[in-house]
């Protein structure tokens, strides 16, 4: 396939990733679900795995099938999903809030695991790939900065302030999805090569006997597991230490999520300076310096910073893990990227966790959990030859 860069094109692509960044907004939502429905720490950690658990059924799956089905065509497929989703919520009970959270995840794993590969059709440079996916973490970022703002919106415009019309934000990122999809589906893009279409599901876990895919694998569960988490948590912090209200406390998600597009628009020309694999070990050293201040030292400043610059250090970790593993087995791009993001599970992993520990022993033992999985990506970054 001759493939032809049009910045026609790309714009589409690279919007899908604002659709991307709506399953960060269970972060400031599951506060509002928590107090709506009376739910635990415990309970409302569950509220992110209602999203991400999906990673882990449907990514494979969905990366064999997208042989058959096209990239574009999956990538239309998560838009119509999502677009289902964010309608179920009106229903106004805690049941279907939690569906229309499941379908926003199933929706986003289809989404990932085809927009990613769909940037190969519209991008000529292969050596600009990790460059591509950050600018596509760019925009994610900046839908994810903006899920605090839909929620006041939804609850101070949409909700005429009441609060408990917090899920009438799910019918707001319908529309922008809907929009997205029509943006993509009216724009001409170049198909790709087909790959092989006797896949198995056997023979794309098997792609894990490889260890640095497996290294890889678990860098994505981990990198991930920290995005949420910190994004689930970092308002509890201001609300367990500080006593702030739900509202105020939505301010330390914008915070992380703003260090983090910023952080990622940085990322995109420090990486054309200095090789991927030392940007990576410099930012997870200093992510684990944050985290460490954030545990074990209650100033709301301070904390607001450590959370701001978890989010600046940790923005280009997953382009560059996911590039690394589409670089070493470039011919099998479709079922990497169904296999990477499977990993996104991890997401759904480590909240509950971090509620658990947070109504065990408190939001210190909750922020320690993040450790566990910095950790891990430093082992990571030293352990992992890149394909360069």
């Amino acid at each position: 396939m001759k493939k032809q860069t049009s910045m026609l094109a790309v714009l589409p692509v690279l919007f899908g990733f604002f659709v991307m960044g709506f399953c960060d907004i269970v972060g400031i939502s599951s506060d509002y679900a928590r107090e709506a429905f009376g739910w635990s720490h415990t309970m409302a950690g569950f509220v992110p795995s209602m999203v991400f658990i999906w990673f882990l059924f449907f990514s494979i799956p969905v990366g064999i099938k997208m042989n058959a089905w096209g990239r574009k065509n999956t990538v239309m497929l998560s838009m119509a999903v999502t677009l289902v989703g964010m309608l179920i919520p009106l229903l106004k009970t805690d049941w279907a809030c939690l569906v229309g959270y499941a379908l926003l995840g199933i929706g986003n794993t289809i989404l990932q695991v085809s927009l990613n590969p769909l940037l190969n059709n519209v991008v000529t440079d292969q050596k600009l790939l990790t460059s591509s996916l950050t600018a596509g973490q760019v925009v994610k970022a900046v839908s994810s900065f903006c899920g605090p703002f839909i929620m006041l919106f939804a609850v101070n415009v949409l909700g005429g302030g009441d609060k408990d019309n917090w899920y009438l934000a799910f019918p707001v990122l319908g529309a922008i999805t809907l929009v997205s999809a029509l943006w993509l589906y009216f724009t001409p893009i170049p198909h790709e090569k087909r790959e092989d279409s006797g896949v198995t599901m056997g023979k794309v876990w098997g792609l894990l006997s490889d260890r640095t895919i497996l290294l890889l694998f678990l860098g994505i569960f981990f990198v991930v597991g920290i995005d949420v988490a910190t994004n689930f948590i970092s308002s509890k912090v201001m609300i367990a230490r500080f006593g702030w209200d739900t509202s105020d406390a939505g301010v330390a998600p914008q915070v992380y999520f703003i260090c983090r597009t910023v952080g990622a628009f940085l990322g995109v020309f420090f990486m054309t300076k200095i090789s991927e694999m030392k940007y990576f070990r410099i930012n997870i050293l200093a992510a684990i310096a944050a985290i460490l201040v954030l545990a074990f030292y209650e100033d709301a400043t301070v904390d607001l910073i450590c959370v701001g610059g978890i989010g600046f250090f940790c923005s280009c970790i997953f382009s560059i893990i996911y590039s690394m593993a589409v670089q070493r087995m470039p011919e099998k791009a479709n079922l990497i990227s169904g296999l990477m993001i499977t990993a996104v599970a991890g997401g759904g992993a480590v909240t509950p966790l971090i509620g658990a520990a947070t109504d065990a022993a408190g939001i210190t033992a909750g922020v320690c959990v993040l450790l566990i999985c910095a950790f891990y990506l430093t082992f990571c970054a030293y352990g992992v030859k890149s394909t360069r």
